[in-house]
């Protein structure tokens, strides 16, 4: 990308589809995997609510520049006018550099009427709210909230599976063919959430070898795992695959008999069937992600 680099390391996008690494399905694709395993992979209520689409999307960004300024619309929204998924995402901070920021949300209220004269004036950003970032911060960024990853920051992404971005102001930018990128300033205007809110970083308390819960919405749920032992987590009834994104150390997974080593940047995917997992650090932390509908 011009602003950096983009990681798509679990996708049922239909231009970028994940293929598994190794093991027995080894060089088959995602959508392939759907469709020989069916609920087995997804679980009875997801393939009803999704069929062969894999819901969930994975990325790792980083950001030697800022990102434009951006909002997603929800779901009715982007079903009704594109076609498509809605875009509810949420942010986990891996590094920082100094006096690295991002912006999510409004800092003070505006009208829509404002909001167009402020883009106009090239003065969007003077009503961000801008927040310092370290490792290790979360932000959820439901459909509507303004929202940009600014330069120096390296984050992973979990969100729903679309690609679909309004783009709002991006600094008078060019893209790779030359051209004035393309902005989304009037879809942008209905799609925005205009209320202010107390706050817009996600509160949480750190623990070691214990589940913390970040994220719960109507599209995902994710929970961190900080492991210095080994922790068994138990899936019986869930109804759902499991994402499990190594964000920090290294470790393995047993899960239904097999167990795979897994390092920082890598992501597996635990079918429904499987009813437990075991957590294993190698010799360090062991930091993961691990989502599920």
């Amino acid at each position: 990308m011009i602003w950096g680099t983009e990681y798509w390391v679990l996708s049922g996008y239909p231009e970028r589809l994940s293929v598994v690494a190794d093991g027995p399905c080894a060089s088959m694709g995602i959508d392939a995997l759907i469709a020989r395993e069916g609920a087995a992979l997804l679980g009875e209520g997801p393939l009803r609510r999704f069929g062969g689409e894999f819901p969930l999307l994975v990325k790792f960004i980083d950001a030697r520049e800022d990102l434009s300024i951006q909002v997603h619309p929800d779901e009715e929204t982007a079903m009704r006018v594109h076609g498509t998924h809605g875009k509810t995402e949420m942010w986990y901070i891996l590094s920082a550099k100094p006096q690295a920021h991002i912006y999510a949300g409004l800092s003070r209220a505006v009208t829509p009427e404002e909001y167009e004269a402020l883009v106009d004036a090239h003065r969007i950003t003077e009503v961000l709210a801008d927040h310092r970032i370290a490792p290790g911060d979360v932000f959820f960024l439901p459909p509507g909230r303004i929202h940009a990853i600014c330069g120096g920051t390296f984050l992973a992404e979990i969100q729903q599976t679309s690609d679909l971005t309004y783009r709002i102001y991006d600094y008078g930018r060019k893209g790779t063919d030359g051209k004035m990128r393309v902005l989304h300033t009037d879809w942008a205007k209905d799609a925005i959430d205009y209320q202010v809110y107390p706050s817009y970083r996600t509160e949480y308390t750190r623990r070691q070898d214990t589940e913390v819960p970040l994220v719960s919405c109507a599209y995902f749920r994710t929970s961190l795992y900080d492991l210095t032992r080994p922790l068994r987590c138990s899936y019986a009834g869930l109804d759902s695959f499991v994402i499990v994104v190594c964000v920090a150390g290294s470790g393995t997974v047993s899960a239904g008999g097999d167990t795979q080593p897994l390092s920082m940047g890598e992501c597996l995917l635990l079918p429904a069937t499987a009813t437990a997992a075991e957590y294993r650090p190698g010799g360090e932390p062991f930091r993961l992600l691990v989502s599920h509908l």
